[in-house]
């Protein structure tokens, strides 16, 4: 559902007067209202969006495209980068290969690997116009 973050951040930078119920977001996006509510309370919780409340409410970006990388995104919506269950910080249960694993330890890097390329995308970057891409405003049209 990351994706669908992302898509649903562009549309909010679109919004003229920056602010769009998870109904206006659907409808641009095409994407199932309920999913964008879930997604839109995801990055609430984690300041990425504002929520106001209201007849007159809605959502609005915390800060600025070029601010928002894609590491924050994905965290807000998946939790930490973590490809193992072994990795340092994850929640999961403990590995029942961990006694004997050869590579125990060792899918921290690959974790930091990834979480740093993310940390080097922002959204900004993920919105710039590519030829073909984003017709009439629709997102979900750029697969042509």
């Amino acid at each position: 559902m990351a994706d669908y973050a992302v898509v649903i951040l562009a549309s909010l930078l679109e919004k003229e007067g920056g602010l769009a119920s998870a109904s206006e977001i659907s409808s641009v996006t095409k994407l199932p209202e309920p999913t964008v509510a879930k997604v839109l309370k995801l990055l609430s919780k984690a300041n990425l969006v504002q929520s106001i409340r209201g007849a007159q409410g809605g959502y609005k970006m915390a800060s600025s495209a070029n601010d928002m990388h894609i590491a924050d995104i994905v965290t807000a919506i998946d939790g930490p980068v973590a490809l193992a269950a072994c990795v340092e910080g994850s929640n999961d249960e403990p590995c029942s290969y961990a006694g004997g694993c050869p590579v125990k330890g060792r899918w921290d890097m690959v974790n930091v690997a990834v979480r740093g390329a993310l940390e080097g995308i922002t959204l900004a970057d993920m919105i710039v116009p590519q030829s073909g891409c984003m017709k009439n405003n629709n997102f979900m049209e750029e697969r042509a």
